[in-house]
């Protein structure tokens, strides 16, 4: 009975113990997982026509009980509302033929029309185009104006896809805009024609499956553009230039990232260059980097040359990473930049760096971007930076954490702790065992737990041997609580 009450009250003894340290090592728990991968800006897709085709359409519904079309209309939107376009557009045409008197057949003509484009077919689009024509004509207010030159916009574009030499050409037209338009919004107090706008952006959806001689000359001349009211316009034409292939891509993009005065369609003109795989772009970008006085366009030439397979992009990202004379944060994004790509040449270039860094930031994105490169040179030199006692605490720690993250050895590790006396950095190596799921690790944890002398570390391995799934580790405490 006196064995079982002392065995108790080890057990409760313990259960504090590792309530308390459970409380003390919350903060621990959540070291170090925040790495500074940055996505990459979503590129653009062809889905503009999606986009518009989805605000297509007549606001506020009226219904008229009374009016003898209204049960077929009521039918056909119902069949238009699940999708079943080729059944929704017989039924418009029907209101049409069999009630051409009604109120509905204005509103008939313009949701034929977009059934049939939605049906997608080239006789459906054909009578599309047909239907909304018609509508325009002789029912002018069954739908908004904007809708319904959006829809005819969204029906050429998919015309000229299919191969439709007159589709195309207006497509192209619409894409180009007139003067006329622009003109009347400014008249109107300097507003700039959303519809307008609407209309042109179908437009230039459509260019994206055009060939580059014709799109290419319709693309610059909207990027020649410098109005407030063509800014949408811009950034859509830049995303659509750098998907053409042509001896004018390069010089277009780079005559945009310099001259535009919007910064965001600058931006995405030196982004876009990193599409375009040529050394005329790498060259177009290096000068970017060197002579742009905007640091976000200067950050977006950084992605973009690592981006390019060249050696000579690396080159540059690791000329301007090594050199003083450049902004911190952007030799900082080069740095974690060349860290994705584990070329030789970019691992033995960042290990060399490291020496000559003249701030602390800079060695801690170099320990991170060598800790993404994988490899046993890797592991083993951020392990030299563990024991190097000339190196602060916190770079250090820094790169235990990163080495354990990076699939540095166990038996590297328990060398190392058996050659530091900092308490700071075995507390750290105790916390890369912790994340192991290698039965070294256990054993590693076991072996503090049981012979460190230092009895706070002693306790740090014992909690987390408490939270470990090795399936020895409850005999273990066991065996603790036991003694």
């Amino acid at each position: 009975m006196v064995r079982w009450n002392r065995n108790l009250s080890f057990i409760v003894m313990a259960t504090a113990l590792l309530l308390m340290l459970s409380a003390g090592d919350a903060g621990a728990a959540q070291e170090g997982v925040s790495a500074e991968r940055s996505a990459a800006r979503g590129q653009e897709t062809a889905a503009g026509a999606g986009r518009a085709a989805g605000r297509v359409g007549v606001d506020d519904e009226v219904y008229n009980s009374q009016d003898p079309a209204d049960s077929l209309y009521r039918a056909a939107r119902s069949a238009l509302n699940r999708a079943a376009f080729q059944e929704a557009a017989d039924m418009f045409r029907e209101v049409q033929r069999r009630y051409p008197g009604s109120d509905y057949v204005g509103k008939s003509l313009y949701w034929g029309a977009y059934s049939l484009y939605r049906a997608g077919g080239d006789s459906d689009l054909e009578a599309a185009r047909e239907m909304v024509l018609e509508q325009q004509e002789e029912y002018p207010r069954a739908a908004r104006e904007r809708d319904s030159e959006e829809l005819e916009a969204l029906i050429d574009g998919k015309l000229a896809e299919l191969g439709h030499e007159e589709a195309a050409a207006r497509s192209a037209e619409r894409a180009r805009g007139d003067e006329r338009a622009r003109g009347d919004g400014r008249a109107q107090g300097d507003a700039c024609p959303d519809e307008d706008d609407d209309v042109r952006l179908a437009a230039l959806n459509a260019l994206l499956n055009m060939n580059a001689q014709l799109a290419v000359p319709i693309l610059k001349k909207v990027l020649e553009r410098r109005d407030e009211c063509s800014v949408q316009l811009r950034r859509k034409a830049v995303f659509l230039l750098s998907q053409k292939r042509s001896d004018e891509t390069v010089e277009l993009l780079l005559d945009v990232a310099r001259n535009d005065p919007d910064v965001e369609v600058r931006e995405q003109a030196v982004f876009w260059l990193s599409q375009v795989s040529s050394e005329e772009a790498v060259d177009a970008l290096e000068e970017i980097l060197n002579t742009e006085s905007s640091v976000a366009i200067r950050e977006k030439a950084i992605f973009a040359l690592s981006q390019h397979p060249s050696e000579r992009a690396g080159s540059i990202l690791r000329n301007y990473a090594g050199d003083r004379g450049n902004p911190l944060e952007l030799r900082e994004k080069a740095i974690f930049w060349i860290g994705q790509h584990g070329a030789g040449a970019n691992s033995e270039f960042l290990r060399g760096l490291y020496s000559s860094m003249e701030s602390e930031e800079l060695k801690e994105k170099i320990i991170f971007s060598v800790s993404q490169m994988g490899g046993a040179g890797n592991g083993s030199w951020l392990i030299e930076i563990a024991l190097d006692e000339s190196e602060s605490v916190n770079l250090r720690k820094k790169a235990i954490f990163w080495a354990g993250q990076g699939g540095a050895s166990m038996e590297e590790f328990a060398r190392l702790y058996t050659s530091v006396s900092d308490r700071e950095i075995k507390e750290q190596l105790i916390f890369a065992f912790s994340q192991s799921s290698s039965p070294d690790a256990a054993d590693q944890l076991m072996d503090i737990a049981r012979n460190e002398p230092d009895q706070k570390l002693r306790k740090k391995a014992i909690f987390w041997l408490g939270q470990s799934n090795d399936p020895r580790a409850a005999d273990f405490l066991l065996e603790l609580i036991n003694q």
